[in-house]
């Protein structure tokens, strides 16, 4: 079976008895095991519940030289994929590897898919969106890498998932990496996996996003906030196409289609030490940009309107319409959360609005206050007309404070770490003004 199963490609590793296999297996965990129930220590379907318990994921195929049917359904009561009587055929073990290998990858896709649910489109008539979906439909056949680059809330992911679904891995998996979410502490062993033993608490031998995303497309979101020790361990991945799990030595060749985003502009980063340039210009073999919503106001109605129908389709409800003034105060704010934010909001009126009908009394202050009508008609600007209307300076700086803070709180999603260092200030004193300025997600 070892020479059958090498000569098709496979790596194999063989097992003279239970015990040995139970010892190998604490060390490496197979995509498939053959067991055979007579064993010289043990018995294969005593070994069958314990080996599905520890990796349940793992198909497990059968083997048993007299066999019955009773025996057969046995062991499929007990999890095992298939069962295969001795004479072995060689072309059915090497048939039922693949199935099995074949069954197992669609059920981990399916378990993936479940755990994210994602709009596999891009939403939009303007231009811009015209000439972004014509730069996917050229991109995405190709093995070239892509770097996105976009604001927050622009759809990054979105674009990523668009290129994989049009490129000739479509069947493959796409695995996404927030980069900025994982601590740096943490990263390596996201990224590469571990073995079992590797550090406290890593009690069995853990896939690696990279490992994952074989054969398909590993998506690094906000690759620009990884430290540059982290950088250089995914250049030497991506220049030699291996990676090594933590507490192994043993080389693991990788497969895979790179498509990584950023909502920093890498070359200023590059210029501050913050970015390493080969590392760049390894990503930015097919830049793709994304434009932020206020560049493409024209599509406002049409992505709320969208978001609304989403969220009566998903959750029920009250369908709501919005009214045409509401409309027209969405398309006059400047979105610095972008269509993640208009999603948002989109969200709330469809939970809180009372009536069928959204109009300006149903929006946030934020977004009411610009159909007030100022005491000073000079000044267009409700926020501004406010601040001049200050009696004292102390005053004013307060007020400002606080309209600046919520503003970048506001670009960068409410990511304390992000704005406390556009700002050029600490998480701590940041937090302190936040408190103290009486600011939040509502304000």
């Amino acid at each position: 079976m070892s020479d059958i199963f090498s000569d098709e490609g496979y790596s194999v590793i063989c097992a003279e008895d239970g015990s040995q296999a139970l010892s190998l297996l604490e060390k490496e965990t197979p995509d498939l095991i053959f067991l055979d129930i007579w064993l010289p220590d043990s018995d294969g379907l005593k070994l069958l519940p314990g080996l599905k318990k520890e990796h349940p994921q793992v198909p497990i195929v059968m083997i048993s030289g007299h066999g019955t049917i009773e025996t057969a359904v046995q062991a499929t009561k007990m999890g095992a994929f298939d069962f295969i009587e001795k004479p072995l055929s060689l072309d059915k073990l090497v048939i039922t590897a693949s199935n099995a290998l074949t069954i197992s990858r669609l059920q981990e896709e399916n378990v993936r898919l479940k755990k994210k649910y994602s709009e596999n489109r891009l939403i939009g008539d303007c231009k811009a969106i015209g000439q972004l979906k014509e730069q996917i439909r050229i991109v995405a056949p190709t093995e070239g890498w892509v770097l996105v680059v976009g604001e927050n809330g622009t759809g990054k992911e979105l674009v990523a998932r668009e290129i994989h679904r049009l490129s000739n891995r479509h069947d493959r998996p796409f695995i996404d990496v927030n980069c900025a979410a994982i601590p740096d502490n943490l990263i390596e062993s996201e990224l590469f996996g571990y073995e079992k033993g590797a550090f406290t608490g890593a009690e069995q031998r853990q896939k690696g996003k990279f490992e994952q995303s074989h054969e398909g497309t590993i998506f690094l979101d906000e690759i620009g906030d990884m430290s540059l020790n982290t950088q250089a361990k995914i250049l030497r991945v991506l220049q030699e196409k291996t990676f090594t799990r933590l507490g192994s030595s043993k080389t693991v060749p990788i497969d895979v289609r790179i498509i990584a985003a950023t909502n920093k502009d890498l070359e200023k980063e590059i210029a501050k030490g913050n970015f390493r340039q080969d590392l760049f210009y390894r990503l930015n073999v097919l830049p793709i940009r994304i434009p932020p919503l206020r560049d493409r106001r024209e599509d406002i109605p049409l992505l709320a309107e969208t978001f609304l129908t989403s969220h009566y389709n998903n959750h029920g409800g009250t369908f709501k319409h919005l009214a045409p003034e509401v409309i027209t105060q969405l398309k006059n704010y400047q979105w610095p959360g972008n269509v993640r934010e208009l999603k948002n909001l989109m969200e709330r009126l469809s939970i809180m609005c009372a009536s069928e009908l959204v109009q300006i009394i149903d929006l946030p202050p934020y977004l009411r206050s610009g159909s007030q009508t100022t005491t000073d008609g000079n000044h267009d600007n409700p926020q501004l007309s406010s601040l001049l209307e200050t009696k004292t300076l102390t005053e004013a700086n307060k007020k400002f404070e606080k309209l600046y803070i919520t503003s970048k709180l506001q670009e960068n999603d409410w990511n304390i770490s992000k704005t406390a260092e556009q700002i050029g200030t600490t998480r701590r004193n940041l937090h302190r003004k936040i408190n103290a300025l009486d600011i939040s997600s509502q304000t």
